[in-house]
Protein backbone atom coordinates (compact mmCIF):
# COMPACT_ATOMS: atom_id res chain seq x y z
CA UNK A 1 0.00 0.00 0.00
CA UNK A 2 2.74 2.09 0.96
CA UNK A 3 4.63 1.59 -2.69
CA UNK A 4 1.56 3.09 -4.53
CA UNK A 5 1.04 5.90 -2.32
CA UNK A 6 5.22 6.78 -2.90
CA UNK A 7 4.66 6.50 -6.60
CA UNK A 8 2.02 9.30 -6.19
CA UNK A 9 3.36 11.69 -3.87
CA UNK A 10 6.60 11.59 -5.46
CA UNK A 11 5.67 13.48 -8.93
CA UNK A 12 3.73 16.46 -7.30
CA UNK A 13 6.42 16.70 -4.28
CA UNK A 14 9.09 17.44 -7.85
CA UNK A 15 6.36 19.57 -9.21
CA UNK A 16 6.28 21.37 -6.18
CA UNK A 17 10.60 21.78 -5.93
CA UNK A 18 9.99 23.26 -9.49
CA UNK A 19 8.03 26.04 -9.42
CA UNK A 20 9.00 26.47 -5.91
CA UNK A 21 12.39 29.02 -7.06
CA UNK A 22 9.36 31.11 -9.28
CA UNK A 23 7.00 31.22 -6.25
CA UNK A 24 9.90 33.00 -3.63
CA UNK A 25 10.95 35.42 -6.20
CA UNK A 26 7.36 36.33 -6.99
CA UNK A 27 6.84 36.49 -2.98
CA UNK A 28 9.65 38.52 -2.12
CA UNK A 29 9.38 40.89 -5.56
CA UNK A 30 5.53 41.39 -5.89
CA UNK A 31 3.63 40.27 -2.96
CA UNK A 32 5.88 41.04 0.01
CA UNK A 33 6.57 45.08 -1.16
CA UNK A 34 2.56 45.39 -1.76
CA UNK A 35 1.64 44.20 1.47
CA UNK A 36 3.97 46.67 3.27
CA UNK A 37 2.61 49.23 0.70
CA UNK A 38 -0.98 48.34 2.21
CA UNK A 39 -0.13 48.38 5.56
CA UNK A 40 1.16 51.73 5.88
CA UNK A 41 -2.48 52.77 5.41
CA UNK A 42 -2.89 51.63 9.08
CA UNK A 43 0.63 52.86 10.03
CA UNK A 44 1.36 55.98 12.31
CA UNK A 45 4.47 55.24 14.19
CA UNK A 46 5.92 59.12 13.44
CA UNK A 47 4.88 61.00 16.49
CA UNK A 48 5.25 58.10 18.47
CA UNK A 49 8.72 57.17 17.62
CA UNK A 50 9.25 61.01 18.08
CA UNK A 51 7.19 61.65 21.27
CA UNK A 52 6.68 58.39 22.73
CA UNK A 53 5.73 59.91 26.15
CA UNK A 54 4.07 62.51 25.01
CA UNK A 55 2.03 59.82 23.12
CA UNK A 56 1.01 57.72 25.79
CA UNK A 57 -0.39 60.88 27.69
CA UNK A 58 -2.21 62.21 25.22
CA UNK A 59 -3.71 58.57 24.65
CA UNK A 60 -5.04 59.09 28.66
CA UNK A 61 -6.47 62.65 27.97
CA UNK A 62 -10.04 62.74 27.72
CA UNK A 63 -10.26 65.21 24.80
CA UNK A 64 -11.79 68.46 27.17
CA UNK A 65 -10.32 71.24 27.10
CA UNK A 66 -6.58 70.97 27.20
CA UNK A 67 -3.99 68.71 28.05
CA UNK A 68 -2.85 68.42 31.91
CA UNK A 69 0.41 70.60 32.29
CA UNK A 70 2.17 67.63 33.07
CA UNK A 71 1.42 66.15 29.45
CA UNK A 72 2.56 70.06 27.82
CA UNK A 73 5.79 69.68 30.22
CA UNK A 74 6.48 65.97 28.64
CA UNK A 75 5.97 67.34 25.49
CA UNK A 76 8.34 69.96 25.80
CA UNK A 77 10.89 67.66 27.12
CA UNK A 78 11.37 65.51 24.21
CA UNK A 79 10.94 68.27 21.51
CA UNK A 80 13.87 69.81 23.01
CA UNK A 81 15.55 66.14 22.87
CA UNK A 82 14.29 65.83 19.13
CA UNK A 83 15.72 68.81 17.99
CA UNK A 84 17.14 68.60 14.45
CA UNK A 85 16.77 64.85 14.42
CA UNK A 86 15.36 63.13 11.25
CA UNK A 87 12.25 61.91 13.62
CA UNK A 88 11.11 65.28 14.41
CA UNK A 89 11.20 66.17 10.61
CA UNK A 90 8.87 62.80 9.59
CA UNK A 91 6.75 63.54 12.89
CA UNK A 92 6.00 66.96 11.60
CA UNK A 93 5.09 66.14 8.11
CA UNK A 94 2.63 63.66 9.58
CA UNK A 95 1.22 66.41 11.66
CA UNK A 96 1.01 68.88 8.09
CA UNK A 97 -1.61 66.43 6.86
CA UNK A 98 -3.60 66.51 10.00
CA UNK A 99 -4.11 70.57 10.17
CA UNK A 100 -1.78 72.59 7.68
CA UNK A 101 0.81 74.63 8.71
CA UNK A 102 1.78 71.92 11.37
CA UNK A 103 5.13 71.38 9.99
CA UNK A 104 6.34 75.02 10.10
CA UNK A 105 4.97 75.73 13.88
CA UNK A 106 6.37 72.60 15.42
CA UNK A 107 9.97 73.34 13.68
CA UNK A 108 9.61 76.78 14.78
CA UNK A 109 8.26 76.16 18.23
CA UNK A 110 11.49 73.76 18.64
CA UNK A 111 13.78 76.11 17.50
CA UNK A 112 12.16 78.71 19.72
CA UNK A 113 11.63 76.76 23.12
CA UNK A 114 13.18 78.50 26.53
CA UNK A 115 16.09 76.32 28.42
CA UNK A 116 14.58 76.25 31.62
CA UNK A 117 11.61 74.76 32.89
CA UNK A 118 8.71 76.72 32.72
CA UNK A 119 5.76 77.20 35.49
CA UNK A 120 3.06 77.32 32.85
CA UNK A 121 3.93 75.14 30.12
CA UNK A 122 0.54 76.18 28.06
CA UNK A 123 1.96 79.98 28.44
CA UNK A 124 5.33 79.16 26.96
CA UNK A 125 4.09 77.80 23.91
CA UNK A 126 1.23 79.68 22.98
CA UNK A 127 3.70 83.17 23.32
CA UNK A 128 5.91 81.18 20.23
CA UNK A 129 2.34 80.33 18.95
CA UNK A 130 -0.73 80.90 19.98
CA UNK A 131 -2.02 77.75 18.46
CA UNK A 132 -0.38 76.41 21.25
CA UNK A 133 -3.24 77.21 23.25
CA UNK A 134 -6.51 75.52 21.10
CA UNK A 135 -7.53 72.59 21.91
CA UNK A 136 -7.60 71.28 18.30
CA UNK A 137 -4.38 71.44 17.91
CA UNK A 138 -3.51 68.78 20.67
CA UNK A 139 -6.36 66.74 19.83
CA UNK A 140 -4.50 66.68 16.25
CA UNK A 141 -1.88 65.33 17.89
CA UNK A 142 -3.54 62.73 19.75
CA UNK A 143 -5.37 61.50 16.28
CA UNK A 144 -1.51 61.02 14.83
CA UNK A 145 -0.26 59.03 18.10
CA UNK A 146 -0.26 56.16 16.66
CA UNK A 147 0.71 53.34 16.48
CA UNK A 148 -2.15 52.26 14.35
CA UNK A 149 -4.99 55.34 12.77
CA UNK A 150 -8.25 54.63 10.61
CA UNK A 151 -7.09 58.67 9.49
CA UNK A 152 -5.26 57.56 6.08
CA UNK A 153 -8.60 55.17 4.85
CA UNK A 154 -10.47 57.88 6.18
CA UNK A 155 -9.13 60.85 4.38
CA UNK A 156 -8.92 58.43 1.06
CA UNK A 157 -12.59 58.56 1.28
CA UNK A 158 -12.94 62.46 1.89
CA UNK A 159 -13.65 61.90 5.55
CA UNK A 160 -11.90 62.94 8.98
CA UNK A 161 -12.29 62.08 12.84
CA UNK A 162 -13.15 66.02 14.20
CA UNK A 163 -11.67 66.74 17.69
CA UNK A 164 -14.28 64.82 19.13
CA UNK A 165 -13.39 61.37 17.88
CA UNK A 166 -16.68 61.84 15.21
CA UNK A 167 -16.07 60.86 11.69
CA UNK A 168 -17.26 63.68 9.76
CA UNK A 169 -16.95 64.91 6.10
CA UNK A 170 -14.32 66.89 5.04
CA UNK A 171 -14.30 70.85 3.96
CA UNK A 172 -16.02 70.75 0.00
CA UNK A 173 -12.46 72.25 -0.82
CA UNK A 174 -10.61 69.00 0.34
CA UNK A 175 -13.58 66.35 -0.54
CA UNK A 176 -11.20 65.01 -4.12
CA UNK A 177 -10.74 61.32 -3.33
CA UNK A 178 -14.57 59.98 -3.98
CA UNK A 179 -14.63 61.82 -6.98
CA UNK A 180 -11.47 60.99 -8.18
CA UNK A 181 -12.32 57.01 -7.78
CA UNK A 182 -16.23 57.97 -9.73
CA UNK A 183 -13.79 59.28 -12.18
CA UNK A 184 -11.46 56.40 -12.41
CA UNK A 185 -14.34 54.01 -12.88
CA UNK A 186 -16.01 56.04 -15.15
CA UNK A 187 -13.28 56.35 -16.79
CA UNK A 188 -12.30 52.58 -17.19
CA UNK A 189 -15.93 51.75 -17.77
CA UNK A 190 -15.68 54.24 -21.17
CA UNK A 191 -12.99 52.39 -22.06
CA UNK A 192 -14.16 49.24 -21.74
CA UNK A 193 -17.14 49.66 -23.85
CA UNK A 194 -15.48 51.16 -26.56
CA UNK A 195 -12.69 48.12 -26.59
CA UNK A 196 -15.72 45.72 -26.65
CA UNK A 197 -17.04 47.97 -29.28
CA UNK A 198 -14.11 47.32 -31.51
CA UNK A 199 -12.73 44.33 -30.66
CA UNK A 200 -16.23 42.44 -30.67
CA UNK A 201 -15.93 43.05 -34.58
CA UNK A 202 -12.38 42.13 -35.49
CA UNK A 203 -12.02 39.34 -33.38
CA UNK A 204 -15.64 37.97 -35.12
CA UNK A 205 -13.46 38.61 -38.51
CA UNK A 206 -10.34 36.56 -37.20
CA UNK A 207 -12.47 33.80 -35.72
CA UNK A 208 -13.88 33.63 -39.01
CA UNK A 209 -11.09 33.08 -41.33
CA UNK A 210 -8.94 30.67 -42.75
CA UNK A 211 -5.75 30.37 -40.52
CA UNK A 212 -3.35 31.32 -43.21
CA UNK A 213 -5.26 34.90 -43.40
CA UNK A 214 -6.11 35.17 -39.71
CA UNK A 215 -2.54 34.29 -38.07
CA UNK A 216 -1.22 37.27 -40.06
CA UNK A 217 -3.88 39.86 -39.18
CA UNK A 218 -3.35 38.19 -35.47
CA UNK A 219 0.16 39.40 -35.62
CA UNK A 220 -0.94 42.61 -36.28
CA UNK A 221 -3.33 43.20 -33.38
CA UNK A 222 -0.42 42.30 -30.92
CA UNK A 223 2.16 44.58 -32.55
CA UNK A 224 1.59 47.39 -30.12
CA UNK A 225 2.58 44.83 -27.24
CA UNK A 226 5.74 45.39 -28.53
CA UNK A 227 5.97 48.84 -27.99
CA UNK A 228 5.95 50.69 -24.52
CA UNK A 229 2.80 52.28 -23.17
CA UNK A 230 4.91 55.29 -23.21
CA UNK A 231 6.02 55.61 -26.72
CA UNK A 232 2.46 54.76 -27.82
CA UNK A 233 1.36 57.41 -25.52
CA UNK A 234 3.78 59.78 -26.92
CA UNK A 235 2.82 58.79 -30.67
CA UNK A 236 -1.28 60.16 -29.55
CA UNK A 237 0.21 63.35 -28.14
CA UNK A 238 1.87 64.54 -32.01
CA UNK A 239 -1.31 63.12 -33.49
CA UNK A 240 -3.98 64.33 -31.82
CA UNK A 241 -2.66 68.36 -31.65
CA UNK A 242 -4.37 70.85 -33.30
CA UNK A 243 -1.58 70.74 -35.94
CA UNK A 244 -1.23 67.25 -35.60
CA UNK A 245 -1.93 64.83 -38.80
CA UNK A 246 -5.64 63.79 -37.50
CA UNK A 247 -6.77 67.46 -37.42
CA UNK A 248 -5.18 68.08 -40.87
CA UNK A 249 -6.53 65.02 -42.60
CA UNK A 250 -10.14 66.23 -41.50
CA UNK A 251 -9.45 69.88 -42.30
CA UNK A 252 -8.52 68.17 -45.95
CA UNK A 253 -11.44 66.09 -46.17
CA UNK A 254 -13.72 69.62 -45.33
CA UNK A 255 -15.39 67.05 -42.69
CA UNK A 256 -14.05 70.42 -39.87
CA UNK A 257 -13.08 73.73 -40.57
CA UNK A 258 -10.97 74.74 -37.39
CA UNK A 259 -8.79 71.93 -35.28
CA UNK A 260 -10.27 70.06 -32.99
CA UNK A 261 -8.74 70.11 -29.41
CA UNK A 262 -8.52 66.35 -29.33
CA UNK A 263 -5.68 66.37 -26.61
CA UNK A 264 -5.54 66.77 -22.96
CA UNK A 265 -8.52 66.66 -22.52
CA UNK A 266 -10.62 63.19 -21.73
CA UNK A 267 -11.15 62.69 -25.65
CA UNK A 268 -7.26 62.32 -25.58
CA UNK A 269 -7.35 59.72 -22.72
CA UNK A 270 -10.04 57.77 -24.35
CA UNK A 271 -8.56 57.45 -27.28
CA UNK A 272 -4.86 56.51 -26.15
CA UNK A 273 -6.12 53.96 -23.76
CA UNK A 274 -8.61 52.23 -26.08
CA UNK A 275 -5.65 51.68 -28.42
CA UNK A 276 -3.14 50.26 -25.47
CA UNK A 277 -6.01 48.18 -24.40
CA UNK A 278 -7.72 47.12 -27.45
CA UNK A 279 -5.62 43.83 -27.68
CA UNK A 280 -6.41 42.96 -24.21
CA UNK A 281 -10.42 42.89 -25.32
CA UNK A 282 -9.39 41.08 -29.12
CA UNK A 283 -7.58 38.20 -27.85
CA UNK A 284 -10.06 36.54 -25.04
CA UNK A 285 -12.68 37.16 -27.39
CA UNK A 286 -10.72 35.48 -30.69
CA UNK A 287 -9.97 32.70 -28.29
CA UNK A 288 -13.56 31.70 -27.46
CA UNK A 289 -14.89 32.52 -30.71
CA UNK A 290 -12.20 30.22 -32.51
CA UNK A 291 -13.82 27.72 -30.64
CA UNK A 292 -17.44 28.33 -31.77
CA UNK A 293 -16.39 27.85 -34.89
CA UNK A 294 -19.46 28.72 -37.93
CA UNK A 295 -21.90 25.39 -37.82
CA UNK A 296 -24.10 26.82 -34.67
CA UNK A 297 -24.85 29.54 -37.03
CA UNK A 298 -24.85 27.76 -40.44
CA UNK A 299 -27.42 25.25 -38.43
CA UNK A 300 -29.41 28.34 -36.76
CA UNK A 301 -29.34 29.21 -40.18
CA UNK A 302 -30.56 26.35 -42.01
CA UNK A 303 -33.78 25.81 -39.85
CA UNK A 304 -34.95 29.45 -40.77
CA UNK A 305 -33.51 32.00 -38.81
CA UNK A 306 -32.03 35.14 -40.45
CA UNK A 307 -28.69 35.73 -40.25
CA UNK A 308 -29.13 38.24 -37.07
CA UNK A 309 -31.34 36.39 -35.74
CA UNK A 310 -29.18 33.68 -35.31
CA UNK A 311 -26.30 35.68 -34.44
CA UNK A 312 -28.20 37.27 -31.82
CA UNK A 313 -29.83 34.34 -30.00
CA UNK A 314 -27.09 31.30 -30.99
CA UNK A 315 -23.66 33.26 -31.39
CA UNK A 316 -23.87 36.04 -28.74
CA UNK A 317 -24.49 33.56 -25.76
CA UNK A 318 -21.69 31.22 -26.75
CA UNK A 319 -18.97 34.19 -26.68
CA UNK A 320 -20.26 35.95 -23.75
CA UNK A 321 -17.62 34.27 -21.75
CA UNK A 322 -15.11 35.93 -23.72
CA UNK A 323 -16.91 38.93 -23.32
CA UNK A 324 -16.41 38.53 -19.43
CA UNK A 325 -12.97 38.10 -19.76
CA UNK A 326 -11.90 40.62 -22.40
CA UNK A 327 -14.61 43.29 -20.37
CA UNK A 328 -12.35 42.12 -16.87
CA UNK A 329 -8.94 42.35 -18.30
CA UNK A 330 -9.45 45.88 -20.16
CA UNK A 331 -11.76 47.07 -17.18
CA UNK A 332 -8.84 46.19 -14.20
CA UNK A 333 -5.55 47.32 -16.11
CA UNK A 334 -7.36 50.87 -17.12
CA UNK A 335 -8.39 51.16 -13.13
CA UNK A 336 -4.62 51.50 -12.43
CA UNK A 337 -3.35 53.55 -15.49
CA UNK A 338 -1.21 56.41 -15.03
CA UNK A 339 1.51 57.22 -17.85
CA UNK A 340 -1.73 57.87 -20.53
CA UNK A 341 -3.51 59.74 -18.59
CA UNK A 342 -0.95 62.09 -16.88
CA UNK A 343 0.43 63.01 -20.85
CA UNK A 344 -2.60 63.01 -22.82
CA UNK A 345 -5.25 64.07 -20.40
CA UNK A 346 -5.68 67.52 -18.26
CA UNK A 347 -5.76 68.27 -14.47
CA UNK A 348 -10.02 67.17 -14.88
CA UNK A 349 -8.72 63.90 -16.35
CA UNK A 350 -6.48 62.33 -13.78
CA UNK A 351 -7.40 58.54 -12.23
CA UNK A 352 -6.55 57.60 -9.00
CA UNK A 353 -3.22 56.10 -9.98
CA UNK A 354 -1.53 59.24 -10.31
CA UNK A 355 -2.29 60.56 -6.61
CA UNK A 356 -0.72 57.42 -5.54
CA UNK A 357 2.27 57.97 -7.68
CA UNK A 358 1.95 61.53 -6.27
CA UNK A 359 1.67 61.12 -2.60
CA UNK A 360 4.17 58.47 -3.02
CA UNK A 361 7.17 60.54 -4.43
CA UNK A 362 6.59 64.17 -4.33
CA UNK A 363 4.86 64.03 -0.51
CA UNK A 364 6.58 60.70 1.04
CA UNK A 365 2.70 60.55 2.43
CA UNK A 366 2.85 56.92 2.49
CA UNK A 367 -0.16 56.27 4.30
CA UNK A 368 -2.59 58.26 2.15
CA UNK A 369 -0.90 56.37 -0.56
CA UNK A 370 -1.21 53.23 0.76
CA UNK A 371 -4.71 53.84 1.68
CA UNK A 372 -5.38 54.84 -1.60
CA UNK A 373 -3.92 51.56 -3.05
CA UNK A 374 -5.97 49.56 -0.33
CA UNK A 375 -9.52 51.31 -1.68
CA UNK A 376 -8.47 50.25 -5.62
CA UNK A 377 -6.95 46.94 -4.91
CA UNK A 378 -10.74 46.22 -2.90
CA UNK A 379 -12.54 47.50 -5.47
CA UNK A 380 -10.98 45.40 -8.24
CA UNK A 381 -11.35 42.29 -6.19
CA UNK A 382 -15.18 43.27 -5.98
CA UNK A 383 -15.11 43.75 -9.48
CA UNK A 384 -13.50 39.99 -9.70
CA UNK A 385 -15.61 38.34 -7.51
CA UNK A 386 -18.92 39.53 -9.22
CA UNK A 387 -17.64 38.36 -12.54
CA UNK A 388 -16.39 35.28 -11.01
CA UNK A 389 -20.06 34.70 -9.83
CA UNK A 390 -21.68 36.20 -12.60
CA UNK A 391 -19.50 33.64 -14.80
CA UNK A 392 -20.88 30.26 -13.13
CA UNK A 393 -24.42 30.61 -14.34
CA UNK A 394 -27.23 29.57 -12.69
CA UNK A 395 -26.94 26.24 -10.68
CA UNK A 396 -29.08 23.20 -11.76
CA UNK A 397 -31.89 22.34 -9.81
CA UNK A 398 -31.10 19.27 -7.73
Amino acid sequence: MRQPMSRFLRPRFSAWLLVLPLFLFSAATFVVPIVMMLARSVQDPELSRAFPQTAAALALWDGRDLPPASSIDTFIAELRDARGTEGLSFAANRLNSEISGFRSMLLRTARSLPRDRQDDPVAALARIDARWGERSTWAAMRRASGPFTDGFLLAALDRQRNDDGAVVRVAEERAVFVTVLLRTLWISTLVTVFCLLLGYPVAYLLASMPGRIANPLLVLVLIPFWTSVLVRTTAWVVLLQRDGMVNGLLQRLGLIEQPLTLIYNRTGVLIAMVHVLLPLMVLPLYSVMKGIGRAPMLAAMSLGARPFEAFLRVYLPQSVAGIGAGCLLVFISALGYYVTPELAGGGGDQMISYFIAFYTNRTTNWGLAGALSLILLVVTGLLYVAYARLSRGPRAPA
